[in-house]
């Protein structure tokens, strides 16, 4: 009897020591503003580890000047301002999308545009840096898939 639940236990024992959840940001993408004197949107999903961090900022070399930004409605108008950090509780999900959180991307680099990609880097609480290349989407062109995120 003892043999049998050994042999049963043995599983759970062995995830309890798997490595912890990682805090990763995935599903990123640009759309590229119609017009180059304005400002272009960024888009991703922050998935939070084991302990909670803020997202402190956003950075790339292929943009004059990127900064987060929140849109949301006050008596019936959509506004927008900038925000200097964002909350990311443990194993949750923070989604930056259309009509809500979203990165602004001043000058994108045109040859970066041509690549269809920008290296954008994450600056957290805890001092990661998590580089990942965000898919460039023409004016006119449809979200991703998998784009369509809720907020959380």
């Amino acid at each position: 009897m003892f043999g049998s639940l050994s042999v049963l236990a043995a599983p759970m024992l062995l995830a309890a020591c798997a490595d912890p959840a990682p805090l990763y940001v995935d599903q990123a993408w640009i759309r590229i503003s119609p017009n180059k004197d304005t400002p272009s949107a960024g888009y991703f999903v922050v998935h939070g580890g084991e302990a909670s961090v803020e997202l402190r900022d956003v950075i790339t070399d292929r943009a004059l000047r990127v900064e987060m930004h929140e849109s949301t409605s006050k008596d019936g108008k959509m506004t927008m301002q900038p925000i200097e950090a964002v909350p990311v509780p443990a194993k949750t999900q923070v989604a930056f999308a259309p009509g809500g959180k979203h990165l602004m991307l001043w000058g994108v680099n045109p040859e970066a545009v041509q690549q269809g990609k920008v290296p954008l880097t994450f600056l957290f609480s805890n001092g990661d840096r998590i580089i990942v290349d965000a898919i460039v989407q023409k004016t006119g062109a449809a979200a991703p898939a998998g784009a369509e995120h809720k907020q959380h």
